[in-house]
């Protein structure tokens, strides 16, 4: 497994690095927003599917992320790491508040989800209505492309590179939190915090951290967003935004990391063929909802997974019963 995984991630970073010269800039600004909604989803995936608390309101460190890029370029920075870095900062401090808060409703699970539902609500009531900062529902445009150096990043594939390679490093990240010893006691709240507690693991500091860990990955897609698109509004913290990142890892399958990066781009581009027909997005986003939890519950990437590791069996079956 461990060398299916090294093949795999070769293949996919051969794959980011080459794309600029198999695809048209269009498609890359596409690449690009799914590459953002990929960490996105597996900074919640982090919260939800390894320590086992959905949040409804982790829109909230995502759109802190995007109007902390927003003012710091409308007010004359354009360093892209220096946008990404004070993203990180803000969005670091807000899930600490906020974890503070939340986390000691984290054994009911739908007063947690309430609880980070109406503060992240806070947030966005804050965004729309001070409008001597955000300007309110209009958002704040007019954001130029940030600079690497001398290099502005102004054509889609300098931008892309640049967040495939901030994409690379949070996945590779995240990846190592939920695999190591910390991941695991995670995975054992998860089943049993009352267990866990008794065996001697400190369950409230575990979950705070993963609560601050998921925002700051949060935070940075965040940032990457408004960079791209050149606008950061109030929609990037509404629950419609939370909600379209949970469904990105319930349709990918929670608890998996790679699953949820799959929902994003599968939701991504099914956002992308839909809004050319119709504008009534969200509807189909409820009905891509209710299909994925009745017919596949575990998410896409658990079936694919377990469908690839049965067809050596599959095989050897087939060539024992040809022998015989």
């Amino acid at each position: 497994m461990k060398l299916i995984a090294g093949a795999f991630a070769v293949v996919l970073i051969t794959l980011l690095a080459l794309l600029p010269h198999l695809v048209p800039p269009y498609f890359l600004v596409l690449a690009t927003r799914i590459v953002i909604f990929a960490i996105f989803a597996m900074s919640l995936d982090l919260l939800m599917g390894y320590t086992g608390l959905p949040s409804f309101g982790h829109a909230a460190y995502f759109g802190m992320g995007s109007y902390t890029a927003a003012l710091l370029s409308v007010h004359g920075v354009t360093s892209f790491f220096g946008m990404i870095a004070a993203a990180t900062l803000t969005s670091a401090l807000l899930a600490a508040f906020f974890g503070l808060l939340v986390l000691r409703s984290a054994d009911n699970r739908i007063y947690f989800m309430m609880l980070t539902l109406a503060l992240s609500q806070v947030v966005w009531a804050l965004a729309f209505q001070w409008r001597s900062v955000t300007h309110g529902d209009d958002g704040i445009s007019g954001i130029g492309k940030p600079f690497i150096g001398p290099w502005q990043l102004s054509r889609p594939a300098a931008f892309y590179l640049a967040a495939a390679a901030i994409g690379l490093v949070c996945i590779t990240i995240m990846l190592l939190i939920v695999h190591s010893p910390f991941g695991l006691t995670l995975k054992g709240i998860r089943g049993s915090a009352s267990r866990m507690s008794v065996l001697g693991y400190n369950v409230w500091l575990h979950r705070y951290i993963a609560f601050v860990v998921a925002g700051v990955f949060a935070g940075i897609a965040g940032a990457l967003l408004p960079l791209q698109n050149g606008i950061a509004s109030p929609g990037q913290l509404s629950v419609a935004s939370s909600a379209e990142a949970m469904l990105m890892v319930i349709l990918g399958g929670a608890g998996t990391m790679i699953g949820p990066a799959l929902g994003a781009l599968i939701v991504v581009l099914l956002e992308f063929l839909v809004s050319e027909q119709t504008e009534r997005w969200m509807s189909v986003l409820g009905v891509i909802y209710i299909a994925v939890v009745l017919g596949a519950p575990r998410g896409v990437y658990p079936m694919l997974r377990s469908a690839v590791l049965s067809l050596p069996r599959h095989r050897s079956r087939k060539v024992v019963a040809e022998s015989t």
